[in-house]
């Protein structure tokens, strides 16, 4: 198996030389199963297991192995096993707070050169979930792409285009239909040889489908969506890294019922230049756009200048945001409370036994 076929690059090799000097071999992960990994290396398709060292050192979920990432490997070839010792610094990551009551990171991507935001064109459009994922792909690092898709079943793309954008400024809009192969050789230059697209989207939306017509077979499984609201039901249930024959990879991932934002300052501000635009003009740098004399951003939303619906959406996630960072550093306490106290539980182990 050749590694450049899977993303590897002169950078990678170097940042790999302190590993290679401790006896590692490198490998990409593809897959992540409940404790284990399936990962791509020089020796062919091997399953892998987190080290115990790496597995005690780690804070949260988050300093796991995610799919996309580069990992440093002890490698068993004749079990078909081996064990990751490390992960490579990554370059790009899109996250998101795991589902439920938990507040924690979940990594639902690494490593990828382009984030493909797919979001159907039936009656299950929403723009203000394409808002949502776009703050979070400008926080990932990767470059955000919006696709359109399911143009087949909709007879009012124009007014959908001018929706989207109207909050994705600067981002690249394609309109494709997988079924009728329309649009899809505009996205070619994303998807070239060493080039990493993570698709990110809900149930339903055709991310499958997409990657079939990208792989030129079918490699992932499609179901129908249900004809009383148009949303589609799970059919990828895990993330995967797959290649294509031009030598592109993409990360497919599960259609997401919610998306919470995590960690997204600057991701919220890249989103929302506008509103943060206006918010600069105002006469008083606090100012909270309610009372305050010399307001730009009541000024824009009264003369129309700012969309009202628009400005709502981001004070409604900066308000998710605040919450969300007040819950991290709760966690964040408690998890380092809970480190010293294994380390002294170990030291005082360390202490009886000489």
């Amino acid at each position: 198996m050749i590694l450049r076929q899977w993303g590897w690059n002169p950078e990678w090799n170097e940042r790999f030389e302190p590993w290679r000097r401790q006896g590692c071999t490198p490998g990409r992960v593809a897959l992540e199963h409940k404790h284990l990994y399936t990962v791509y290396t020089e020796h062919g398709e091997l399953l892998a297991e987190v080290a115990g060292k790496l597995r005690y050192e780690a804070a949260g979920r988050a300093e796991y192995p995610a799919v996309g990432d580069w990992v440093a490997l002890s490698v068993r070839p004749e079990e078909g096993r081996a064990t990751i010792r490390g992960i490579l610094p990554r370059f790009s990551k899109f996250s998101r707070k795991v589902a439920g009551s938990v507040t924690e990171e979940q990594i639902v991507a690494t490593n990828m050169n382009t984030v493909f935001i797919v979001t159907s064109l039936n009656q299950d459009f929403n723009v203000r979930r394409v808002e949502r994922y776009l703050v979070l792909a400008w926080e990932s690092g990767a470059n955000p792409v919006v696709l359109l898709s399911k143009a087949d079943l909709s007879d009012r793309i124009e007014e959908a285009v001018s929706a989207v954008e109207s909050v994705a400024v600067g981002v690249p809009i394609h309109v494709i239909s997988s079924l009728e192969n329309k649009g899809l050789d505009a996205l070619a230059p994303y998807v070239g040889e060493g080039q990493t697209v993570a698709l990110l989207g809900s149930s339903g939306v055709g991310k499958s489908t997409l990657i079939n017509r990208l792989a030129g077979a079918d490699v992932q499984a499609t179901g129908d969506i249900r004809l009383d609201d148009g949303r589609g039901k799970h059919t990828t249930t895990h993330r995967e890294l797959i290649a294509l024959p031009g030598g592109g990879l993409l990360i497919d991932t599960p259609g997401m019922r919610e998306l919470q934002l995590w960690d997204a300052d600057d991701g919220l501000g890249a989103s929302f230049q506008d509103v943060e635009q206006f918010a600069a003009q105002c006469r008083f740098p606090d100012c909270r756009h309610d009372r305050e004399p010399g307001c730009a951003v009541r000024t824009a939303l009264s003369d129309g200048s700012l969309d009202r619906a628009r400005y709502q959406s981001y004070v409604k996630l900066q308000k998710e945001l605040a919450y969300f960072a007040r819950k991290e550093d709760k966690a964040l306490q408690a998890a380092e409370k809970n480190k010293w106290k294994k380390i002294h539980q170990a030291n005082k182990k360390r202490h009886i036994r000489t």
